[in-house]
């Protein structure tokens, strides 16, 4: 138990008299707390672990993992700090919000890294343990920022977590550092009692990771529930906080990542079309956690790969659906590079393919961990020769799944590789997520090739290049299929027989349809929607891919100020949708936030010559709300010709 009243990090041996202070119980709309520290200190599995814990309660959540790409950067300094940031509320959220309400910071390089996003009033709560002199020089800290009043603009909480969890877990046996490194979990036990979050779901997580270890386990748990513990009973932390759940359609929900249901997306096509899923992979960050999961699913059918290189996988994908199987390959920027001319021999072949590329920062090893969507004309042109392939792009963690879903539909019915561009942001961040009914999952038919398609009699053959006149798709046929025997490769093929032809005229022709089959997906595609209530706005603001949040939180704090602006979001990059250039016609001003140096504004001024305005970062974060809130303004204002005043922009909206 822990004393009350004698400063922050006193406690007492069990037994001794308790002082229980009284709490106010505050309510809130919604919170952002980050959890920060060195990358051995366990942060991402603690903001995991919270927000399992507010998933479970019901409240509405968007997550922010943010960590180094080393193994084990170096103590204690600026780089190795890793964090996890959780924006929950009692309300439809976008976004992991643009600063945190509060900041939990285990050593003085974590404060210093993260200090600049707090706005004034936030909470910090420190563990003063690591604020040593040789800490604070490594963070570089002249003198320690606890003292004097440095922080005075910010509502300072100053606690011993390491020590108060060393004694915590004295009984257990284990070595000081041992012991130490179930701080987090500590940490992890007093913001679950500041915010009302129930435990049940991370002491029954703790007793299963640590089953075999019963000394860790037992000191885990004790850790969080003395963290919770001290939190009830502390003059420190007067104030708890509540955030009522969210209301949610009706349905059985659960918190997912990006990755996470990127492959049960593959897993459902694979489902829903009959075929067995082939995973040909070479682990790269952030996509190696698709093979981690898919290599988990054997009972569905799939089968995965880890290659030698990225060469390999893809390679191994192609061989696979010229089985008959869904032929699938994940990356990232760099292995898209490799795999290019293995991706053309696809398009040559017109196999089905899903290429799945989790954009990370570039160029070459670039930023492995942060997020960007810069690979988007490296997926439109990334390929020599004329090799077009669609383009699917999810808007976020949950739309995974459906963008998944999606690129298996178009792999399938037109017999082509199809590129999903997700990135880091989507990968690691997670949101609740609505477990979708059978019935509401499209049929997907491969129609495999069963008879000669040309001639009749004895004369009759098959011709593997023979099309489908809605979709200009050519047949699939399983190899062995009796009858069916044929050639395919990267030699360009004659027309209808597919046998290699050099003949300039038919070359013409075969690229052109290659083409003209890509462009016929368009037919297949809902009209686009636009949000644009009363349909007098004079901006419009387009984009794609894990953009949607901050765009959709600007627009929201733009309309909250009494502004009309219009929004549209493009899941499908290549082709585009049939009414893209009348939408993009109607409006005087178009917007596109992009986190490149403005790659699908190039595509839109190049095909609808309309002067599209762009926003653009490349700092290996998502955009922020507030920024694009004010860049919205400044467009209505010159659309409109008025006067734009944001100052009540300020949301819970977003």
């Amino acid at each position: 138990m822990w004393v009350v009243g004698r400063g922050l990090s006193t406690h007492e041996e069990a037994g001794a008299e308790v002082t229980h202070t009284a709490k106010q119980v505050k309510q809130l709309d919604r919170v952002i707390i980050r959890f920060a520290g060195d990358s051995g200190d366990g942060m991402q599995l603690t903001g995991d672990r919270f927000t399992q814990e507010t998933a479970a309660f019901g409240n509405d959540l968007v997550t922010l993992p943010n960590f180094p790409a080393e193994i084990r950067a170096p103590q204690g300094t600026l780089p190795g700090v890793s964090s996890f940031q959780v924006h929950f509320a009692d309300h439809d959220i976008l976004t992991a919000g643009d600063a945190p309400d509060v900041l939990v910071a285990m050593n003085p390089a974590a404060l210093r890294a993260n200090l600049g996003d707090l706005p004034k009033g936030a909470t910090i709560i420190v563990d003063t343990h690591d604020f040593t002199a040789r800490n604070l020089t490594k963070a570089g800290y002249s003198e320690n920022p606890l003292d004097g009043d440095t922080l005075a603009e910010y509502a300072l909480h100053t606690v011993d977590l390491t020590g108060m969890t060393v004694e915590a877990v004295k009984e257990f046996g284990l070595s000081r550092k041992d012991a130490s490194r179930a701080k987090n979990m500590f940490a992890l036990g007093l913001l679950s009692w500041m915010y009302g979050r129930p435990t049940e779901s991370t002491h029954a997580f703790l007793a299963k990771r640590f089953a075999k270890v019963p000394d860790i386990r037992d000191a885990n748990i004790a850790a969080f529930k003395a963290g919770w513990n001290f939190g009830e009973t502390t003059e420190t932390f007067i104030v708890r906080y509540e955030i009522k759940p969210a209301p949610m359609a009706p349905g059985t929900y659960r918190n997912i990542t990006g990755n996470l249901a990127l492959s049960y997306g593959l897993i459902a096509g694979g489902v829903q079309s009959g075929l067995s899923v082939f995973l040909g992979s070479y682990p790269i960050t952030p996509a190696s956690d698709i093979l981690h999961e898919l290599s988990k699913h054997k009972g569905f059918g799939v089968t995965t790969f880890q290659a030698e290189d990225e060469i390999a996988g893809v390679g191994a994908a192609i061989g696979a659906s010229f089985a008959g199987q869904l032929g699938v390959t994940s990356t990232s920027g760099p292995g898209v590079a490799l795999k290019s001319e293995a991706v053309g021999l696809a398009v040559m072949t017109e196999l089905p393919l899903i290429v799945v590329d989790v954009q990370r920062g570039g160029p070459s090893t670039g930023l492995p961990t942060k997020t960007e969507q810069a690979d988007l004309l490296q997926a439109m042109f990334g390929r020599n020769g004329e090799a077009p392939v669609p383009i699917v792009a999810p808007q976020s963690p949950g739309d995974c799944f459906d963008a998944a879903v999606e690129a298996v539909r178009i792999a399938i019915t037109y017999r082509t590789p199809v590129m999903i561009l997700s990135d880091g942001y989507l990968a690691n961040g997670s949101e609740p997520w609505r477990i979708p009914i059978l019935d509401e999952l499209p049929a997907i038919d491969p129609h495999f090739a069963t008879e000669k398609n040309y001639g009749s009699g004895d004369g009759a053959e098959f011709w593997p290049y023979l099309r489908d006149d809605a979709t200009l798709a050519r047949p699939w046929a399983i190899p062995g299929t009796p009858g069916l025997e044929h050639r395919i490769g990267g030699l360009e093929k004659g027309d209808g027989h597919g046998n290699i032809s050099y003949d300039p005229a038919n070359h013409d022709f075969m690229v052109r349809t290659r083409q003209a089959k890509v462009d016929r997906i368009a037919d297949s595609l809902p009209p686009l929607e636009v949000d644009d209530p009363d349909g007098e706005a004079k901006v419009l603001v387009l984009g794609w891919g894990s953009t949607y949040g901050p765009i959709g939180a600007g627009v929201r704090r733009v309309r909250k100020a009494g502004y009309r602006v219009a929004q549209a979001h493009l899941r499908h990059l290549n082709p585009f949708p049939n009414d893209l250039g009348d939408i993009l016609r109607r409006y005087d001003k178009v917007l596109v936030p992009e986190m490149n140096l403005g790659q699908l504004s190039l595509l839109l001024r190049g095909k609808y010559l309309v002067d599209v305005v762009g926003y653009n970062e490349v700092r290996g974060l998502p955009l922020k709300a507030a920024v694009l809130a004010d860049v919205i303004g400044g467009l209505v204002a010159e659309a409109e010709g008025i006067e734009v005043d944001l100052t009540t922009k300020e949301s819970s909206d977003d």
